[in-house]
């Protein structure tokens, strides 16, 4: 998908997986990059401090000013609460909304944050194997409202290869500041209205991919976008980065079945996937059928091939010319 710079590098630079379910193979119109590692061996145990210790200046919620001091770092994984928040503790696998600013040590080299031009959140599954371990080990365990001081050494970020795309070699130890907003909710919440027997059936009441069951007949010709639960938060404008939970199916290859065979969902990836909507970054479908939606919303999305990839193949589970149907749990839009 084509993304801007924030997203493009640091955002899936930070997931360990393939961001967004890893191909072309969901509403998305590219595939995005990711890191090129797995998780690294031996991630160090945080701790509180360590000699020498970066400086920061700025509130909490504004870009951070970081001071890197003079000589090696320590090459122990730093976690030091510069300001305690008075929400709750964040437990493992919350999705944690997290603005960031970042510098590497040794070169003074700014990346990309959220509070810069075109930057955005992260949302850092909380001791998740699918994040780098400077986020996810890092926000576990602390409060919401929390700003925190990282110092990770490469075993807890990029590891021997390091991330050439953002100018991070294999030795670099990064330093980020991180605010800790919000702790977004994993999936819609609310009853399901019912569905109309024509069109695709749709269980998800657990915190993990939907169950899809497409009927016999014919799939429609006009784009369906059915409100299944409707969410409690503002409408969705054209423009905004949308935080969605996913699963898609194709319409033909899983007529008259029990459960279609998903060729995507972002429940694999263990985040929500995150985009810009209705500016074209994504199918047309999903700008059409998303944007007014309410945030906490579950949308069902049955999008016709001239809304979708049209006469383009995906692989197996996804010919060309084929309806998709997704079911869109709504999570966040900034």
């Amino acid at each position: 998908m084509r993304r801007r710079l924030a997203a493009a590098l640091i955002v899936p630079a930070l997931m360990l997986t393939a961001a967004c379910g890893g191909g072309d193979d969901s509403g998305k119109k590219d595939s995005s990059p990711s890191a090129s590692a797995s998780k690294p061996a031996d991630v160090p145990k945080p701790v509180a401090s360590a000699d020498p210790m970066p400086t920061v200046a700025g509130e909490a919620g504004k870009k951070a000013e970081i001071t890197v001091p003079k000589g090696e770092p320590s090459g122990k994984f730093v976690v030091n609460v510069l300001k305690e928040g008075t929400g709750p503790e964040i437990k493992k696998d919350d999705l944690v909304v997290t603005k960031y600013t970042g510098k590497v040590w040794k070169s003074g080299k700014e990346l990309q944050g959220s509070y810069d031009k075109d930057g955005q959140p992260v949302v850092v599954p909380a001791g998740s194997q699918t994040i780098l371990p400077l986020f996810s080990d890092s926000v576990l365990g602390k409060k919401v409202g929390s700003r925190l001081l990282v110092v990770a050494p490469p075993a807890a970020a990029f590891g021997e290869q390091g991330q050439p795309q953002l100018g991070v070699g294999p030795k670099d130890n990064l330093v980020f500041v991180m605010d800790l907003d919000q702790v977004m909710p994993k999936k819609a919440e609310g009853t399901q209205a019912p569905v109309p027997s024509d069109l695709p059936q749709v269980k998800a009441d657990e915190d993990k991919e939907a169950t899809i069951t497409i009927p016999k007949n014919d799939p429609p010709k006009e784009l369906v976008d059915k409100v299944l639960i409707e969410g409690k938060g503002p409408e969705v404008k054209s423009g905004q980065t949308v935080y969605m939970q996913y699963s898609g199916a194709a319409w033909a290859p899983n007529q008259g079945k029990d459960a279609a065979k998903l060729f995507d969902t972002s429940w694999k990836t263990g985040a929500p996937f995150s985009t810009k909507i209705g500016e074209g970054q994504v199918i047309e479908g999903w700008d059409k059928g998303l944007v007014g939606k309410k945030v906490g919303s579950r949308v069902l999305l049955v999008i016709p091939p001239e809304q979708a990839y049209k006469d383009q193949a995906k692989g197996e589970d996804l010919p060309a010319n084929s309806t998709l149907v997704f079911v869109v749990d709504i999570v966040g839009a900034v």
